[in-house]
């Protein structure tokens, strides 16, 4: 039977190799339409031609590679696989907050502080929550409209916020170290009495009366909501319906996205932290252009109820701080789940300060840092720094070309992100976003409506390869170092769902941050930031902030 399933394989191949997938006409896509009972215009044809034609050639490589009937599908939103163990118990995880922080002498150096280097003044009373608060709402007003990265302050709610901070730590109810500290929000979270734009002019007034899973955590833990800031719109890069989010390094370039405002924001001094999603580099990439410190968690390890959903299988919640550390303590507040997102669990984050990373296995991609003929560059330089701390490096090959054959995370993302937006498509709404070109959302939603289904059903079964691939992958190291965009490791571990730290290491010829990028094992960041706040005390790269913002 399995020789038989193996012919009927190969002969469907060989048949549409024979075939002409550029025979494919502007007419077609029309008649194609009227399937749906969607009448696109010309303009919206002649968009959509070059993707389609495109997306025709991805499906004719998918069809000469060979899918055993075994292979299931991964829509069950995990990225758990038989016979994968984890670590089940929390332990206590002690908060290393310092007793000797002093307020600056300037004022405009508290902007740059760490979480811990905050906490400290604010558990020893050196300063108030509602101090600090104003001090960060007034560099909001003041910075806010430069960068372009903020789309409301909530200063009411975080003048009360702040004040309930005090008094609680004034009576001795301590409650850990975001105890009283301002933060903000990306746009596509609810909070009951303030604007969900989605960065996006068809919702700019939207008012959605729920309370996200990851405010809710952190509201728990005492900090202090100050501002909801921009994403590129429906989480596409950094343009949104008010103008394009800045560099805080350059303001002619843009910051990335789709967490641009949370990125900008945190390394102008803004805030100290803020929280991101990613569906595919939507941590990474504003992180790295902006000079961020981004933890991406691993699918599942962060509840994303009350946020925007563009893709079910894809999309993750993380914070984007200054330092691994700042990471590691945000992390630990907002993971676990409000059992309303049917992806999300409850997992252990046993992470701790002094682990010692020399009893890590921790590789560094070769196949990836060959092609760095430079080695005077920003990324070997990182592996110097690991090697000067002690740390034997392992060199591994990172699962790439082998396995990732065809754009699965192009289908996934174009089918469920369509689906997320159906009613925007199909009311021609999407003619009121800001950008109109090829590769913005309003084409990208009606080619994927052309996406089969029996195409997306395939993508998943491959999915579950690559997620088999890595999972043997990881049985080798605890923590990878790669360049942050290198080859297909982005599409890969998004949609595996393993975690990546993306971390500043200085600057380009052009003055722009560079970064390098840390991974880790399904649900292993108590040793992806451990590694990370390791290589950040050996250099230092996250103490650099952009000269214009410390005034």
């Amino acid at each position: 039977m399995r020789f038989v399933f193996l012919l009927i394989n190969l002969f469907v191949a060989f048949s549409t190799m024979a075939q002409q997938p550029d025979s494919i006409s502007k007419t077609d896509i029309k008649s194609a339409g009227k399937i749906f009972s969607i009448n696109y215009t010309e303009a919206e044809i002649d968009s959509m031609y070059s993707y389609i034609r495109g997306r025709n050639r991805e499906y004719n490589k998918r069809y000469q590679l060979i899918l055993e009937n075994s292979v299931p599908m991964s829509l069950w939103q995990s990225p758990v696989l038989p016979g994968m163990q984890f670590e089940t118990q929390q332990k206590p995880v002690q908060w290393d907050i310092p007793k000797n922080v002093l307020l600056p002498s300037n004022k405009n150096d508290l902007a740059f502080y760490s979480v811990m280097q905050l906490a400290s003044l604010i558990k020893y009373k050196k300063i108030t929550s509602t101090e600090l608060t104003r001090f960060f709402l007034d560099r909001i007003k003041k910075w806010g409209d430069t960068l372009q990265c903020v789309i409301s302050i909530t200063e009411e709610f975080a003048m009360q916020q702040a004040r309930a901070a005090d008094a609680e730590i004034a009576a001795g109810k301590y409650r850990g170290p975001l105890h009283g500290i301002p933060y903000g929000l990306k746009d596509l979270f609810a909070v009951k009495g303030t604007k969900t734009t989605w960065g996006a002019a068809p919702y700019k007034d939207q008012v959605i009366e729920e309370d996200a899973y990851v405010y809710t955590k952190l509201k728990d833990a005492g900090a202090v909501l100050v501002a909801k800031f921009t994403l590129g719109a429906l989480a596409q890069g950094d343009w949104w319906y008010g103008g394009r989010t800045k560099n805080p390094w350059n303001q002619n370039f843009g910051s990335s996205g789709s967490s641009a405002g949370s990125a900008s924001a945190t390394v102008a001094g803004l805030v100290p932290f803020a929280i991101g999603t990613e569906t595919l580099g939507s941590i990474v990439s504003p992180s790295h252009t902006c000079g961020a410190t981004g933890l991406r968690p691993t699918f599942g390890a962060v509840s994303r109820s009350g946020g925007m959903t563009l893709c079910w299988t894809l999309d993750k919640t993380g914070p984007i701080c200054r330092s691994a550390e700042d990471a590691a303590v945000v992390f630990y507040y907002i993971k676990g789940t409000d059992g309303k997102d049917p992806g999300a669990v409850n997992m252990p984050f046993n992470y701790s300060a002094k682990t010692n990373i020399k009893k890590l296995r921790i590789g560094y991609a070769k196949n990836y840092f060959d092609r760095i003929k430079d080695t005077s560059a920003n990324e070997w330089k990182v592996l110097k720094a690991f090697e000067q701390m002690g740390v034997q490096l392992i060199p591994v090959v990172f699962p790439d070309s082998a396995v990732y054959n065809y754009d699965i995370v192009g289908i996934t993302l174009g089918a469920e992100s369509a689906a997320a937006f159906d009613a925007l498509t199909r009311t021609d709404l999407d003619d009121q976003l800001t950008r109109q070109n090829r590769n913005d959302w309003p084409n990208y939603f009606r080619t994927a409506r052309l996406i089969p289904a029996v195409e997306y059903v395939n993508a998943q079964r491959h999915r579950y390869l690559l997620m088999k691939k890595m999972q043997e992958f990881f049985t080798t190291v605890d923590v990878v170092i790669t360049p942050s965009f290198a080859g297909s490791q982005l599409a890969i571990t998004n949609l595996t769902g393993h975690p990546a730290l993306c971390m500043p290491t200085g600057f380009s010829k052009q003055g722009l941050p560079t970064s390098i990028t840390l991974l880790g094992n399904l649900f292993g960041e108590a040793n992806l930031l451990s590694v990370g706040k390791a290589l950040q005390s050996a250099t230092g790269w996250e103490d650099v902030h952009p000269e214009k913002f410390q005034k």
